[in-house]
């Protein structure tokens, strides 16, 4: 019995006693988490096809450990310029194995919950919609940042992280685990300090600091 099921932004094929090295997962050493975007189930007999996911279906897995990935080097050249700049970056990543694939779980009660407090449901669907009106009118150009570019923006911005003093409040790790999901390699371990100075308004020190940095890192 296998399933495709979707982990911290990525795609991956698991069975039960396999080990999956994942983007780093906020929960501790040895504390289970359980996983239930699943596109695909595969039992031996039938194979069921989410829309996008399977309803009820689910992935447990027990966390080992938090470890980094090989270093990558960075290389940059441009030509005629003078120009070389190396840089190493590694992979947070945390080792997960899969304990049991359920196919069907206890998540029928949502639909209960959606279909009795429909009068309740508009006004607070009003609220929320509110809120993000006010959130737009004091975001910051995130973009401002070295390293962080539009799709990083637009992502962060969904995930409630939306000013300066927000993101500087915010740990790199964390930061990672959110763009985790948005192709190529991100250093985010500059962001929260560039953040706090751009949040103080001292853009001459963030200026002089950004010609220094390299894709987010010194």
């Amino acid at each position: 019995m296998y399933a495709i099921v979707e982990m911290a932004g990525q795609q991956f094929k698991v069975a039960k006693d396999q080990k999956v090295y994942v983007h780093r997962l906020q929960t501790e050493e040895g504390k289970k988490v359980t996983f239930d975007n699943v596109l695909l189930l595969d039992d031996g007999k039938n194979v069921t096809i989410g829309a996008p996911a399977i309803d009820g279906a689910a992935v447990e897995a027990k966390v080992i450990k938090h470890l980094r990935s090989d270093k990558v080097i960075v290389f940059h050249k441009k030509r005629r310029k003078g120009y070389k700049k190396k840089n190493g970056h590694r992979q947070s990543l945390t080792e997960i194995v899969i304990e049991s694939i359920v196919s069907s779980g206890s998540k029928k009660s949502a639909p209960k919950k959606e279909a009795a407090p429909k009068k309740e449901a508009a006004p607070k669907a009003e609220a929320k919609k509110a809120t993000p009106k006010k959130a737009a009118a004091k975001a910051d150009d995130l973009k401002k940042i070295e390293g962080i570019g539009p799709k990083i923006a637009e992502t962060l911005i969904a995930a409630g992280i939306s000013s300066f003093a927000e993101l500087a409040k915010t740990k790199s790790e964390k930061i990672s685990e959110i763009i985790a999901g948005v192709r190529g390699n991100h250093v985010t371990e500059t962001w929260p300090a560039q953040a706090k100075l751009a949040a103080e308004g001292k853009w001459d020190e963030l200026k002089k600091w950004q010609d220094e940095l390299d894709g987010g890192k010194a």
